[in-house]
Order: C-alpha cells, then structure tokens, then sequence
C-alpha cells in the first residue's frame, strides 16, 4: 500500500501509470506527492474503486495495472 509521504521506484511506477491515463503531469521521481494522491483519487473515482481516496491500495493497484504497461517510452 502506497500514500502521501511513500517513496521510491513504486511511486515512480505508480506516476507513470497514472501519465498514462493524463491524471499526473508532475515529474517521476518517486515521490508521493500530493499531486500523485489527487491523481489516485480521481483514478478510483472515475473507476469506481472501493478503497480509501487517494490510497494505492490492492484494488487500485489491480484496477490501474490492467489497463496501463509497467513503462511508458514517452516518459523517462
């Protein structure tokens, strides 16, 4: 479970999934920013995820994980 205040290359993997849906413009860099919480939370919602808002918990993690890839090539 990630959220505000986690870091390291989970978060970073986590960023670049939600660059994916165009919910975090922010740098990858690990971090779980507030930024990153408001980008989860709006993930859950506009997937309907049950778990706590803007925690990365198992059901978000398996909502975002099928319909995103581990890497984005545009993002570094």
């Amino acid at each position: 479970m990630l959220s505000l205040g986690s870091q390291g290359p989970q978060v970073a993997e986590l960023q670049r999934r939600l660059a994916q849906f165009h919910l975090y413009y922010g740098p990858v860099d690990g971090e779980f920013s507030t930024d990153v919480t408001i980008a989860v939370h709006r993930f859950q919602w506009l997937r309907n995820v049950d778990e706590s808002p803007g925690v990365y918990g198992p059901a978000t993690r398996a909502a975002l994980e099928a319909e995103t890839t581990a890497s984005d090539p545009a993002r570094p």
